[in-house]
């Protein structure tokens, strides 16, 4: 099975191809992958290599917008050549690419840690047509989301209340053509839960905006979607808990949700909560994709709407996509607050940039500045 070619145009991208270089021990898997991206008009293959070495030498001649990087291979595997191709092409972005086991699954976090953009699992055997044809098109997207872009800029932020009002004789309508970002008023609620977003990026934003946050959670507790497959995410949960020093678990059936604990969803389900009584819980839901994501943002953000309220915090982090601003749109219409990474700290603006340009964002903030702002908003002080 393969995914039919699309337009540049169409995917909505520019003429000018995304340089690709290809490091796999595997012939079969190189071909297999060449193949697939030779099919786009978008993509240009400029490099297959065999092993982490042949990368590291290759890197600087091709100077490749994104690096496909085995983890497994002789010679030099994927994690010892990482940091030589970042500082061989500082700009390019790598995709660690594996199988789903746990000791692959702890590498690739590594990875993301030392500076890897993203991953991407492969299935354990190209025989099985579907397992192929999904990693094909998440290989694919994630290349694409990839891609380097334009010089970014800072847009300007105002509130919503601006957006209604005419200044120095310009109408509205030319108002909101200048408006970039319209951002809220925070909730003057003292918040009682804390839920995160990300994908792209996601596990060192993670690592870095929960160790500089940990020491003011206390008093109420954290519910992480990070679009993950399984096995990746009880990782990623062990990493933060190792980073924040404080109790962070997968998110499990019936499990109770404790203030000063942190829980992340399960890759392959969807984490919600319920109240019963007093007493709030973890429900994992094995429904469909949600914005093509399981576990997503937007299910976790619902279920918390009849329980919190207003006293939702909502962080949204880098990911690809839109997953979390539909809702986070539920969330500040019920009045909690909702706050983004920007753009020039975010390895993709997809997610914090729907949710900032839907217009319900009460900040965008770089990443340095977000733990401090979430800190100042759980003790019910202004941002």
């Amino acid at each position: 099975m393969t995914f039919a070619a699309k337009s540049p145009a169409a995917a909505g991208h520019t003429t000018e191809k995304i340089k690709v270089m290809i490091v796999d021990d595997s012939i079969v898997i190189r071909g297999l992958i060449g193949r697939w991206l030779d099919a786009l008009p978008d993509i240009d293959v400029v490099a297959r290599c065999r092993d982490g070495q042949d990368a590291v030498d290759t890197i600087s001649r091709v100077k490749a917008d994104v690096v496909v990087l085995d983890i497994e291979m002789p010679v030099m595997d994927g994690l010892t050549a990482l940091p030589k191709i970042l500082k061989a092409a500082p700009k390019t972005r790598v995709l660690m690419a594996s199988t789903l086991t746990r000791r692959n699954a702890g590498i690739s976090i590594k990875a993301l840690t030392m500076g890897a953009a993203d991953y991407v699992p492969k299935p354990e055997s190209t025989r099985d047509g579907h397992a192929s044809a999904e990693f094909q098109q998440e290989l694919i997207d994630k290349i694409r989301a990839l891609k380097p872009g334009p010089a970014k800029k800072v847009p300007k932020r105002v509130f919503a209340a601006e957006r209604t009002s005419v200044a120095e004789g310009r109408s509205v309508a030319n108002k909101k053509e200048e408006t970039k970002l319209v951002l809220q008023k925070a909730s003057t609620v003292l918040p009682k839960i804390l839920a995160v977003g990300s994908s792209t990026g996601g596990p060192k934003a993670l690592f870095d905006y929960f160790t500089a946050l940990s020491p003011s959670l206390d008093k109420i507790p954290v519910v992480v979607t990070q679009h993950m497959p399984p096995t990746f995410t009880a990782i990623l949960a062990e990493h933060i808990a190792a980073c924040s020093k404080r109790e962070c678990v997968e998110g499990a059936e019936g499990m109770e949700v404790e203030a000063g604990k942190i829980y992340v969803a399960p890759g392959g389900k969807h984490m919600v909560l319920k109240q019963v009584g007093t007493t709030v819980s973890i429900r994992l839901d094995d429904g469909e994709p949600v914005n093509f994501c399981k576990p997503a943002v937007d299910p976790m953000l619902d279920s918390l709407l009849p329980i919190y309220g207003s006293a939702i915090l909502t962080c949204i982090l880098t990911g690809m996509g839109h997953d979390g601003r539909d809702g986070s749109a539920q969330v500040q219409k019920a009045g909690g607050t909702i706050i983004a990474q920007d753009e020039e700290s975010s390895v993709v603006w997809g997610m914090p940039g729907a949710v900032a340009q839907a217009g319900v964002c009460h900040k965008v903030l770089p990443l340095t500045d977000l733990p401090e702002a979430t800190s100042r908003l759980i003790k019910g002080a202004r941002i």
